[in-house]
This record gives C-alpha cells, structure tokens and sequence, in this order.
C-alpha cells in the first residue's frame, strides 16, 4: 500500500443500510466522503448533508448576461453608432429587440449550465483512484459503498476503519491513491 493512502472503502448490502451509514458518517463531522450506488437511493443526498447545487447560479448569470447583451448591442448599434431615423421610428426600441434577446438569453443560460456543471464537477478529470477498487463493479450491480478521502480534517486510518466497521461496512479497505 502507498505511504498515503486515498482514504477508505467499505461495502453495504442494502441501500438502508447504506442510508443509515450515510448519516452516521454525516453526524461525525466528515466532509469529504461519497456515496457509490447502483441505483439512485431517495433521500441519500439528505442523510449525506449535502446541500443545494450552485449551479443554477450560473444558468442565471448566464441568461442575465445573454438578454443584456443582446439587448446592449442593439442599444448601441441603433441609439449610439448608426443613427437613422426609418419611418419616425425611435432609435432603440425594446420591443422589436426582445425576441433575439430572450434567445440569446437561453441559449447563455445553457451554456453557463453546462459550463458551471463541468466546474463544480471537477472536469476533465481523467481517473479517479475509487475506479482502481476491486469492487467498483458489484457497486454497479446491486452492491453500496462509502468511500471516506484521507484529505478529510477528520480522517484518521484507525478510527475511520473503526467507525465504518461499527454502522456495518463489510471488507473495510484502503485505497491507493
């Protein structure tokens, strides 16, 4: 095993199992730790205390940024940069301008999805030391796991391993990093 390992695995049989664990684990402090299911469990993202994604965040400043862009481009081009007076129309008006600018708007906003979505996911990330386990394919089949991250301000080999052992994980192992 390396000198630092990336932190422990341990294998529920039951997603209530996993859940209950799930909320132990939560309850002792740790903060750097997941969940590995072969089916979504209802509920799990709670036990685990994890909180609401900022995502949506940068779907909002994408959109915002699209409309008031679009909307600030025809501002300009019409009211500053080529003024012509077409019919007694108004140099800008919002009206016409509007169904570009709500286009645009989701268009950003999509894009800002995708982008915030890829940020706060770690992407590209190539590997992850979790896919060097043994059991990463019954995990995908009908079996739970915990992993807890050595990074963890908590974490302590021996505790960690006593604690995951005492709500139930089975075959408690290090992983490499």
């Amino acid at each position: 095993m390396a000198a630092q390992p990336y932190g422990l695995i341990a294998t529920f049989e039951s997603a209530s199992g996993v859940y209950h664990a799930a909320e132990t684990v939560r309850d002792a402090g740790f903060k750097h730790w997941d969940c590995i299911t072969p089916f979504p469990v209802h509920g799990l993202d709670r036990a685990m205390g994890v909180k609401r994604s900022v995502v949506p965040r940068f779907a909002l400043a994408g959109g915002v940024l699209g409309f008031s862009s679009a909307m600030g481009l025809a501002f300009f081009t019409g009211a500053v940069d080529y003024k012509i007076i077409v019919g007694g129309k108004p140099f800008f008006s919002p009206i016409p301008t509007t169904p570009i600018a709500v286009e645009l708007g989701i268009l950003c906003a999509a894009i800002g999805t995708v982008l915030g979505f890829f940020f706060m996911c770690g992407f590209p990330m190539h590997y992850h030391p979790v896919l060097k386990s043994d059991r990463i394919v019954p995990a995908l089949d009908d079996k739970f796991l915990i992993v807890i991250e050595a990074r963890d301000p908590k974490f302590n080999l021996a505790q960690t391993k006593a604690l995951l052992e005492k709500i139930g994980g089975q075959d408690v192992k290090e992983l490499e990093a």
